[in-house]
């Protein structure tokens, strides 16, 4: 734990595939005077993910692993983890299931964030699930990972109304507008009660 405004902040590990765009609003979010964390490792799977280049600029520890395909890799986390003395992982866009034995090393401190109301429309290809189904609301959702794919306990969801004229591509503007303002603000409520 490090203090910074004033605030005893915890450090979180943020986990990537991607553009990073969930991660960006979690760093602005973190230098806030009333949250509780300071995202202090970023670990990918893609070595080509614009992720990583954000994290550099916020002069924030990255890594690019691929902990999935074997125990060896996954201590190499599990040691960078524990060096900086990381309370929680937030999955954000983070395109890889973790194995089995690394959600029970970290039980309860393993968060995920997801574009649908779950437990509706788990899994991939959510947005064009919603439309082909005429969906009249959809969102996103908060939750603790567990063993099973996007089924942990909820933490948060918001919700955005889906009209006539939304398309897969326009649904996914509007849900990931809310996921960052709502994963920062997930984080904190799960911090504030460990």
């Amino acid at each position: 734990m490090k203090k910074l405004n004033g605030k005893l902040k915890y450090n979180i590990a943020v986990f990537i595939s991607g553009k990073g765009s969930n991660l960006k609003s979690i760093i602005r979010h973190s230098v806030k005077k009333k949250t509780f964390y300071k995202v202090k490792v970023v670990i990918s799977n893609n070595q080509k993910a614009k992720g990583l280049i954000i994290a550099k600029k916020n002069k924030i520890k990255n890594y690019n692993i691929d902990f999935t395909k074997s125990k060896k890799l996954g201590k190499k986390v599990l040691d960078i983890l524990k060096k900086n003395d990381v309370k929680i992982i937030c999955l954000a866009g983070f395109m890889k299931i973790l194995p089995a034995y690394f959600i029970k090393l970290y039980d309860g401190k393993i968060i995920n964030i997801h574009p649908s109301l779950l437990p509706n429309y788990k899994g991939l290809k959510t947005h064009k699930r919603v439309i082909a189904n005429n969906e009249k609301f959809t969102g996103c959702t908060v939750h603790y990972v567990n063993r099973f794919l996007d089924s942990g306990k909820i933490i948060c969801q918001k919700k955005v109304r889906i009209v006539k004229t939304d398309n897969e591509k326009s649904v996914a503007k509007k849900v990931l507008r809310i996921e960052h303002k709502i994963y920062p603000q997930a984080i904190d409520k799960v911090l504030s009660i460990l």
